[in-house]
């Protein structure tokens, strides 16, 4: 399907930014990008604002669409472990535009467009409310996800591919792991038990191993 004439000023207007950065982009500027007359963009949007706004709808809607795809179900179908882990996943494969910081910067300072980004963020990776340990390691992962993701999308920055791949590793570690289950006996395994008044008494017990038992009054 052909994209709309609003798609298409939309997705100009980010590479102008991502090419020259936010200050650069007018609506001359996204008008020329688009191939479009400055009066054909006034058509869809009346002033820079409005322009700002709807792009950055239509960024959170991109990442909307990116996280989606990596769940492979409806965001209300999951747990919030399974959401938080595929945000950390999609965040570090690397995918950065200079653009996508740069409005996310400029939101900061506007309540209204931040809100856009906080309402994605509360569906897919929320700040943990208890200090559950799962909820803690899915945190953390966030965090570094987070944490490379700016490093990528600053400037100048580049990580050698090995470095990058063993990060994405560790920080897989805590999204897959979670608190260990406590250690089970097994065969050939020392048991300590108590017989008797006082008396301590060990044995070992495997597959084909005598018991063997020592008792004494109050030893």
């Amino acid at each position: 399907m052909r994209p709309s004439s609003r798609t298409l000023i939309l997705d100009a207007a980010v590479r102008v930014t991502d090419r020259q950065g936010i200050t650069a982009l007018t609506l001359e500027a996204t008008a020329e990008e688009a191939g479009l007359t400055k009066g054909g963009l006034l058509y869809h949007f009346r002033t820079r604002e409005d322009l700002l706004l709807a792009i950055q709808r239509h960024l959170v809607q991109g990442w909307e669409e990116r996280l989606l795809a990596e769940l492979g179900r409806p965001w209300t179908q999951a747990s919030p472990t399974e959401r938080g882990a595929a945000y950390v996943r999609v965040m570090m494969r690397g995918e950065v535009r200079h653009a996508d910081l740069a409005f996310m910067v400029e939101a900061e300072s506007n309540p209204d467009l931040a809100r856009i980004w906080d309402e994605l963020m509360e569906r897919w990776a929320p700040t943990p409310q208890s200090p559950d340990p799962r909820a803690l390691d899915l945190f953390l992962a966030r965090l570094a996800a987070d944490g490379l993701w700016l490093f990528n999308a600053t400037p100048g920055n580049a990580l050698p591919e090995e470095v990058a791949r063993a990060l994405r590793a560790r920080v897989a570690e805590l999204t897959d792991g979670g608190p260990q289950a406590p250690e089970t006996k097994g065969a050939n395994s020392p048991v300590t038990v108590t017989k008797g008044e006082n008396t301590p008494v060990t044995e070992t017990k495997g597959e084909n191993t005598p018991v063997t038992e020592t008792k004494g009054e109050n030893r």
